[in-house]
């Protein structure tokens, strides 16, 4: 048995949030669970039982009750507490007190502040007395183009509060992109930035603002921030504008409109790599539900803890951190990059704002393992008591790594879920130990299972990920999709009745979990079968590199071909030497036949817009799909480096032209 990283005190597991709710299921519901797995068994089993306690232990208030839990247990087309009327915000200012701040915010150019929770409910009602004046209502689009800033949480707030239907991007998605998105969704009022600061370089984006307007025909009204230089004038913009200023002052008391539990709360998007972005629809309730559980019992979140996560208003990340509000945490936000002027920046932020959960992905932990930080050693990490993995998998030296430069006594919590739930299905959990490389636990009320190609559920091997019974959070519907076409062909067709999300997993015996990357581009070579993650653990551990991509083609032309594509150290080239410590890396680490085939040295590994590697449409580009078909430009954070794998499927003979 390998031996844990980091085991719970019995005082901390008595002191949990999780604790308290088992306590509670036990004086109320009668119910006595000696384990994590024990209620986690229950919770998937009693589905209607387990989702109507978190209903009730939470105390959530609804305008009009519920008349059922679930209807049927049927995916899709789940019908979650019908009957019910609600709404997000009002349960968000349910946690308003004068004891803690709501939020605290740094930026590159902004030094740290605070906002209370009655400035931020006085900022919420100006906002939300400004779209109600401009004729937004309930089912209306109010899209974001901003940072993560605390003006785009006002925005987002404030629409919801309305009954309308909120969606964002990033300001460093171009014009494509976020029109690919906004566009389908057809909305009445833009909120907007002037620009933003990344890395210490000052970007202006009022001219993509005006292209953004341009190709949104049913756009009235644009809200102007001038964030970037605050002299800034809408120069260029057209059409209507409100400024920020304006919107803020304009007096009304806060009104939460109470809509339907389905009612939609916001759009989010796929990562889009082929066709356009997947318009993924999620409602008031759904989300309130999903994200109380899982703040609360699997975050541990408690009312004045300060809350973290390095995101952008792009990633669904986002909006999992302004949730933390709903359990009366202080969420942190940041905007700029996490590398300037160094990669200590955001421990010096955790330092200042005494951050108590500290969330960011795997990537970046990775790129802090290269530096020269040492954030145990150079920064006041006392109030630290969690750490938050997700975006990709961490690997066993990232977990060691946490533990020996960050903090001895920490709870490293890896998830993965995914923007089409905006939630979890693997967590962690304040109950259970810590292993090296492993996800602690399935996440309540989520019966996840490893699937084998026959669709039988295994343990301790590899299996296709799939949620067995229906979850509150997943989509009501996408957008534009009127018959559930797209939405059963996005998770549906392989496993009828069952969610599958595109992932291979391995279930262990203690019920941990190892995710090994996207189903849909596995190793698969002599038959035994990988995940893309082992490969990048063992090539991005060496010195020389800092990312990597593999890509296996699967016997494609009658012999298997695997190449192996790295992004190396400024000053170094792809020597002999460095080729052959790859190759022996791999061979030692993993085994002789999932040694690459060549290997080849790229300025960037190509990753969609959410910072997704191009697995798949890289594949496609490499056995002769043309570009066109195999990736959507526009959906991607650095298209110009497809030509090159274009001039090698040509080498290979299977060119398909761009």
């Amino acid at each position: 048995m390998p031996h844990p990283l980091w085991s719970p005190t019995q005082a901390s597991q008595e002191a949990s949030n999780l604790w308290a709710y088992m306590t509670w299921l036990r004086q109320t519901r009668g119910l006595e669970f000696v384990s994590y797995d024990a209620v986690w068994r229950w919770s998937v089993a009693h589905v209607e039982d387990f989702w109507a306690s978190i209903w009730d232990y939470f105390q959530i208030q609804a305008a009009t009750p519920y008349r059922e839990v679930l209807a049927e247990r049927r995916m899709p087309g789940a019908q979650w507490f019908s009957g019910a009327t609600l709404n997000y915000v009002e349960h968000v200012f349910r946690q308003a007190n004068a004891d803690h701040p709501a939020l605290l915010f740094q930026a590159e150019r902004h030094a740290l502040m605070t906002l209370s929770w009655a400035e931020l409910r006085a900022q919420v009602a100006g906002v939300a007395a400004t779209l109600r004046g401009l004729g937004v209502g309930p089912g209306d689009r109010v899209v974001g183009y901003l940072p993560n800033i605390p003006h785009a949480l006002v925005a987002f707030l404030a629409t919801a509060s309305l009954g309308a239907i909120w969606s964002s991007c990033s300001p460093d998605f171009g014009s494509p992109s976020v029109i690919d998105r906004f566009r389908q969704i057809e909305p009445k009022v833009l909120v907007t930035v002037d620009g933003y600061n990344y890395g210490g370089k000052a970007h202006d984006r009022r001219t993509t603002v005006a292209e953004i307007q341009t190709a949104l025909p049913t756009l009235q009204t644009t809200i102007f921030i001038p964030y970037l230089d605050p002299q800034a004038a809408p120069e260029g913009l057209q059409g209507t504008i409100v400024s920020w200023a304006s919107a803020l002052n304009t007096s009304g008391e806060l009104h939460c409109v109470p809509v339907p539990f389905d009612h939609p709360l916001w759009v989010l998007y796929s990562s889009g790599t082929t066709g356009l972005p997947k318009p993924i629809v999620q409602s008031h309730g759904g989300i309130l539900i999903q994200h109380l559980k899982e703040l609360s019992l699997h975050l541990d979140l408690k009312r004045g803890e300060r809350f973290f996560w390095f995101t952008t208003t792009g990633w669904m990340m986002w909006n999992l951190l302004v949730g933390g509000l709903l359990v009366g945490s202080t969420i942190v936000l940041y905007d700029g990059s996490p590398g300037h002027p160094d990669m200590g920046v955001l421990w010096q932020l955790a330092a200042a704002a005494g951050i108590t959960f500290f969330g960011t992905s795997a990537g970046y932990l990775t790129a802090l393992m290269k530096s020269e930080v040492l954030p145990g050693q150079q920064y006041d990490l006392s109030r630290l008591k969690g750490l938050g993995s997700t975006g990709s998998p961490l690997p066993p030296e990232g977990f060691a790594w946490a533990y020996a430069k960050i903090k001895a006594d920490l709870w490293l919590a890896s998830i993965s879920g995914g923007t089409d739930i905006c939630g979890c299905f693997v967590a962690g959990t304040p109950l259970l130990p810590v292993y090296s490389g492993e996800i602690q636990c399935r996440a309540l009320g989520v019966d996840v299972q490893a699937l084998d190609t026959d669709g039988n559920q295994v343990f301790g091997t590899m299996g296709e990920l799939v949620v067995a019974t229906p979850m509150p959070s997943m989509p009501i519907y996408f957008w534009n999709d009127p018959d559930g076409r797209r939405y059963r062909e996005s998770y549906f067709e392989l496993y009828p009745g069952k969610w599958r999300h595109g992932d291979w997993i391995v279930i262990n015996e203690r019920g941990g979990v190892v995710i090994y990357g996207r189903s849909d581009s596995t190793i698969n070579r002599q038959g035994v079968r990988m995940g893309s993650s082992e490969i990048y653990r063992v090539v991005e551990a060496l010195p020389e590199v800092l990312d990597s991509l593999v890509i296996d083609l699967e016997g494609l032309g009658g012999a298997s071909y695997m190449p192996l594509f790295v992004v190396l150290r400024a000053g170094l080239d792809l020597d002999a030497a460095i080729t052959q410590k790859i190759k022996q890396a791999i061979r030692t680490a993993l085994s002789p036949r999932h040694v690459p085939d060549e290997i080849f040295a790229i300025p960037d590994v190509p990753r969609t817009l959410s910072g997704k590697k191009l697995e798949v449409p890289v594949k496609k580009i490499l056995m002769g799909v043309p570009v066109a078909q195999a990736a959507n430009p526009d959906s991607l954070k650095n298209p110009e480096l497809l030509p090159f794998f274009v001039a090698l499927a040509e080498r290979l003979g299977h060119s398909g032209g761009a």
